[in-house]
């Protein structure tokens, strides 16, 4: 009986290690898991930051594109106007 007893705690001496060999390793996990819940959690925070910036950048740059085409239209018509009036200086030295 004593060969039996022997081999009863072996067996229960393995089975002892290897319950807290999976503890080890679930509690290993388990500070992977949260390492990488508080990077998501950094992550998340920065696209929302940046979100907000890109908004903000978008909103100006259309105000900007429209303010260079008005700069543009202007530009165009006074050039125009000028040419016009060059011409009829020109009309009037040619007579």
């Amino acid at each position: 009986m004593t060969q039996q007893g022997a081999a009863l705690q072996t067996y229960n001496n393995e089975l002892v290690k290897c319950i807290e060999e999976l503890c080890f390793k679930r509690d290993e996990l388990n500070r992977q898991i949260q390492q990488e819940e508080e990077e998501k959690s950094r992550l998340q925070h920065d696209i929302r930051i940046l979100t907000e910036k890109l908004s903000r950048v978008n909103e100006s740059l259309a105000r900007r594109l429209a303010a260079r085409a008005d700069f543009d239209r202007t530009i165009a018509e006074t050039e125009a106007a000028y040419m016009k009036i060059l011409r009829a200086l020109r009309h009037y030295s040619v007579c």
